[in-house]
């Protein structure tokens, strides 16, 4: 008997991660890529409304600055899987043993 845990069927095509994988793709992914970046702009435009009913224009200005930087980082958040995908895609292409679209056909098969 091995001590190791399995947690899926290692001739899967993810080496057994599959359902760990499917859970990121399906489950964290979607939070990170799409309620994360609503939610930063949400609270830009409520700080903006703040300030504008406040009338202080000194407040005004740093809720804007806030709100620029808020719309930057929900684009960079939404961006993340499709950037870190691009990096994989080239390190993958540098992989010395030929096995290039292993971590993509896993990716794949998470859907």
């Amino acid at each position: 008997m091995s001590n190791l845990i399995q947690i899926g069927n290692i001739n899967d095509g993810c080496g057994g991660l599959l359902p760990i994988v499917r859970v990121l793709r399906q489950g964290v992914y979607p939070i990170v890529q799409i309620i994360i970046p609503i939610v930063l702009l949400i609270f830009g435009i409520i700080d903006l409304g703040k300030a504008v009913i406040a009338s202080d224009d000194k407040e005004i200005k740093a809720a804007q600055s806030r709100l620029i930087k808020r719309c930057i980082y929900a684009a960079l958040i939404f961006f993340v899987v499709t950037i870190v995908s691009l990096v994989m895609d080239i390190v993958a292409k540098g992989a010395e043993d030929g096995n290039t679209t292993g971590w993509s056909t896993c990716w794949e098969k998470a859907k």
